[in-house]
């Protein structure tokens, strides 16, 4: 029987711990997205509900969704997170341009992003073409 290294061990499962969330998210997301962009959970005109935000991989160059909540004020849409690390928020920095998905349409709009305790990204949605 080989020696097992305690430190590698340990290393790789929280490895493994780490990358199930993400998994888990993504599996969850595959199921969610269809169904908001469906218009299902879409905010009024006034209030909150779920949106999907569509950004540009800032590295990739390949749009990139995600399902949010959000508030939503006529044509302007808030959607926040308390991680530092959201890649949504780091695209949108990158390039404020974007789609949201609100009531079963695509519309095209534009993000100012502000860092804090609560990260958020205000949404301009603009009128689709």
């Amino acid at each position: 029987m080989m020696p097992i290294d305690s430190r590698a061990f340990a290393h790789g499962a929280a490895r493994m711990l780490k990358a199930a969330p993400g998994a888990a998210l993504r599996t969850i997301n595959k199921v969610i997205i269809p169904i908001v962009k469906a218009g299902v959970g879409s905010p009024p005109p006034i209030g909150g509900g779920i949106v999907i935000l569509e950004t540009t991989g800032r590295r990739s160059g390949l749009a990139r969704q995600v399902p949010l909540a959000s508030v939503r004020l006529g044509d302007r849409v808030v959607v926040s997170t308390l991680r530092p690390s959201s890649q949504w928020l780091r695209n949108l920095e990158a390039r404020p341009q974007s789609r949201v998905w609100i009531n079963g349409r695509a519309r095209p709009a534009t993000a100012d992003v502000r860092r804090g305790l609560l990260s958020t990204a205000q949404l301009s949605v603009h009128k689709a073409a």
